[in-house]
C-alpha cells in the first residue's frame, strides 16, 4: 500500500518536541478507508505479444476488444490489464476492475505513466493510487465534502501543550545568546515544531509583524502516513496526496488550501537567498518591518553618501554590486558592506536599486501599476495627490512600509540637493522603473508610461509627509 502504518494514527512518539507533542485526535477514518481498499492483482498475459512498447510489462495483452478484457479481468477486484486499442491502433487502455465492474482509462506515458495530472513510475503504483482513489471516493464522498466544515486550523488549542514548551525555549535561547536575532531565536526555538505549531506560536510572539501573507502552495508528495493541517484528515493516495506552503511548511489537502487563512509564517530554513526572493515572505522570515537589504543599505548610505555626487544617478561596478548581492544571499543582515569592503558609495545604491529591480513582484504591485498611472494623468494637483494616496492604501503593508520608508530617504537625498545635484526628478527618472513595472510586457506599454513611473516617484518624494 502507499503508506505503511509505521505510526500510530495519532503520530509517532520519537524524541524531538515536534514528535512529542500529539494533537488531540487526528481523525482515522480515511487511513482506515486506505487500508481496505482493493489491492491491484496484475493479470499476466500467458504468450509473447508482438509489438509490446518496451515500458509496458506483461500486463499487456496486445489488441483485444472490451469485452475480451473484461472477460481476462475475471471478475477479480483490484485486477488490471493493459491493451491496445482496436478502434485507434497506437492508443493504449488500462483496464481495472472496481465496483463489480471494468473501467477504462486511455494511458498516457511521457516518461512516466499517467491517466490524468498524476504521473507515476509504474504501472502499478498508478493502479494502486487509483484504487485508493476509487475507493475512498466511494465510501466517503460525502464525508470527504464536508471535511473542510470544522477545521482544527483555527483551534487554538492544538498549540496550547506546547506554546509553553515553546516559550521557555525561546528564552532560554535569549539568555544563552543576547547577539542573537529574534528571528534566529524563533527559528531555533521552533525549527522541529509542526508547521501548524509553529504558526501558533509565532503568532502569539510579540515581536512578530502581522503582515499578511498567502501561503505558496505547491503539489507535494507525501512518503509515510501525513495528515492535512487545515482538517486533521488523512491524506490518501500514493503520490501527490496534498500540497505543502513551500514558504512555511504547512501541509494539507488541495480542497483544503482554498480555506486556508492568508497568515503563512515564513521558516527561515526555507528561504534560500534574499535577491529575488518575494518581499512580504522575506519580512516575515525575518520577522523585520522591511527587507534588512533596505535598512542596512540606507543606513549606510546615509551615513557616509548623502553629499556624493549623482547619487544614485552614478552607477558602481557591476562586479562589486554583484559581491553585495551576493554577501546578502549568503550572510543576511550580517553582510559586510562597510567603507572598508566597499569604499565607493555607488556600489551599495546599486545594490539597493538591483535588489528593488529583482523583485518578482514590485514595490508598486502589479495589481496597483494601473491605478498609479491613471492618477499620474489627473491634471488637477490637490485631486491627483488625492489619487495616489487612495492607491497607496491598497499596497500590501510590507510593501506600503518598504516605499514608506525608501521616500523617506529619498527626501533626505533631496535636502542635499546643492551636493548631491540630485532633486525630485532626478530621483523619479531613476526610481520610477525600478519601483513600478507594468504587468503588460509590452515596450511600447513601458516607453509610453516611463514619464508617469517618474511623476509619481516624483511626487512620493516631494510628499511623502503627507501621503505617509
Amino acid at each position: 500500500m502507499a503508506a505503511s502504518s509505521n505510526s500510530s494514527l495519532s503520530g509517532s512518539s520519537v524524541s524531538s518536541d515536534a514528535e512529542e507533542y500529539q494533537p488531540p485526535i487526528w481523525k482515522s477514518y480515511l487511513y482506515q478507508l486506505q487500508q481496505e481498499a482493493p489491492r491491484p492483482k496484475r493479470i499476466i498475459c500467458p504468450g509473447e505479444v508482438e509489438n509490446r512498447p518496451k515500458y509496458y510489462g506483461r500486463e499487456f495483452h496486445g489488441i483485444i476488444s472490451r469485452e475480451q478484457a473484461d472477460e481476462l479481468l475475471g471478475g477479480v477486484e483490484g485486477a488490471y490489464i493493459l491493451r491496445e486499442s482496436q478502434r485507434q491502433p497506437g492508443c493504449y487502455t488500462l483496464a481495472l476492475r472496481f465496483g463489480n465492474q471494468t473501467l477504462n482509462y486511455r494511458l498516457f506515458y511521457d516518461g512516466k505513466h499517467f491517466v490524468g495530472e498524476k504521473r507515476f513510475e509504474s504501472i502499478h503504483d498508478l493502479v494502486t493510487d487509483g484504487l485508493i482513489t476509487l475507493y475512498i471516493e466511494t465510501k466517503a464522498s460525502e464525508y470527504i465534502s464536508k471535511m473542510t466544515t470544522n477545521p482544527i486550523y483555527e483551534h487554538i488549542g492544538y498549540a496550547t501543550l506546547l506554546r509553553e514548551k515553546v516559550s521557555r525555549r525561546l528564552s532560554r535561547s535569549k539568555n544563552e545568546s543576547r547577539k542573537t536575532s529574534v528571528t534566529n531565536e524563533e527559528h531555533t526555538a521552533v525549527e522541529k515544531i509542526s508547521s501548524l505549531v509553529r504558526r501558533a506560536a509565532l503568532t502569539h510572539n510579540d515581536n512578530h509583524f502581522n503582515y499578511e501573507k498567502t501561503h505558496n502552495f505547491k503539489v507535494h508528495t507525501f512518503r509515510g502516513p501525513h495528515w492535512c493541517e487545515y482538517c486533521a484528515n488523512f491524506m490518501w493516495g500514493l503520490i501527490a496526496q496534498g500540497v505543502r506552503c513551500s514558504d512555511c511548511g504547512l501541509n494539507v489537502h488541495k480542497q483544503c488550501s482554498k480555506h486556508v487563512p492568508n497568515d503563512c509564517q515564513p521558516d527561515l530554513k526555507r528561504i534560500k537567498k534574499v535577491y529575488c526572493c518575494d518581499l512580504t515572505t522575506l519580512v516575515k522570515a525575518h520577522n523585520t518591518q522591511r527587507p534588512m537589504v533596505v535598512d542596512i543599505c540606507i543606513r549606510e548610505i546615509e551615513a557616509r553618501g548623502l553629499k556624493s555626487e549623482g547619487l544614485y544617478r552614478v552607477s558602481g561596478f557591476t562586479e562589486h554590486i554583484e559581491d553585495v548581492k551576493m554577501a546578502f544571499d549568503r550572510d543576511g543582515e550580517k553582510a559586510d558592506i562597510s567603507a572598508n569592503i566597499y569604499p565607493d558609495i555607488n556600489i551599495i545604491t546599486g545594490a539597493l536599486k538591483l535588489y528593488f529591480r529583482d523583485l518578482p513582484i514590485p514595490v508598486i504591485t502589479y495589481d496597483t501599476y494601473p491605478k498609479f498611472i491613471e492618477a499620474a494623468k489627473i491634471s488637477n494637483a490637490d485631486e491627483r495627490l488625492e489619487a495616489i494616496h487612495d492607491v497607496l492604501m491598497l499596497l500590501p503593508p510590507a510593501h506600503y512600509e518598504t516605499l514608506r520608508y525608501l521616500m523617506i530617504h529619498l527626501k533626505k537625498v533631496t535636502m542635499n540637493e546643492k551636493d548631491n545635484f540630485m532633486n525630485a526628478e532626478n530621483l523619479g527618472i531613476v526610481f520610477g522603473p525600478t519601483l513600478m513595472r507594468s504587468p503588460e510586457d509590452s515596450t511600447l506599454t513601458t516607453l509610453h508610461d516611463m514619464r508617469y513611473q517618474k511623476l509619481i516617484v516624483q511626487i512620493l518624494i516631494e510628499n511623502e509627509d503627507v501621503l505617509f
